[in-house]
């Protein structure tokens, strides 16, 4: 039963969803969700043969990725409903974290805010364990300094 190629599909995208928590980025779910579809198309007997399979996996990826991603960017990253970046900016500015990764001042490390890991940059070397305060926000990547 667990060696069926839609069993095995499932629980590849299974793992590749799970991973968008550890790696968030909005990327690795969508090729979650094609893994998804080739299990879906493998258990309906639409694609019996790996090279069928790859294909759906493949197509249905990018599918997902170029058509959903910027409806879903917003909602993975936090931003309010009104979308407005200054309010989301407020959420983060002066918000105490704590650095998970060396940050150096020509290399980005990763800083736990709110239960997640984003990457952080610094004009001041921080070691893992400081504390440090949320200067500004780009994207994914907080701008930090020293407590």
């Amino acid at each position: 039963m667990i060696t069926e190629p839609y069993v095995l599909w499932f629980l590849a995208g299974l793992v590749l969803v799970l991973l968008e928590f550890a790696a968030p980025g909005v990327i690795i779910v969508f090729i979650g969700m094609g893994a998804w579809a080739a299990s879906l198309t493998t258990w309906l007997g639409w694609t019996p043969a790996l090279g069928g399979q790859m294909t759906v996996f493949a197509v249905a990826s990018l599918v997902f990725l170029l058509g959903l991603r910027n409806l879903f960017k917003d909602w993975f990253m936090g931003l309010s409903k009104s979308g407005n970046a200054r309010e989301t900016d407020e959420e983060f500015a002066d918000k105490e974290v704590r650095v998970v990764t060396a940050i150096t001042e020509d290399r980005a490390g990763k800083v736990e805010f709110k239960g997640a890991n984003w990457n952080a940059r610094s004009t001041i070397t921080l070691n893992p364990g400081d504390m440090a305060v949320i200067v500004s926000r780009d994207g994914l990547l907080l701008t930090v300094r020293p407590r």
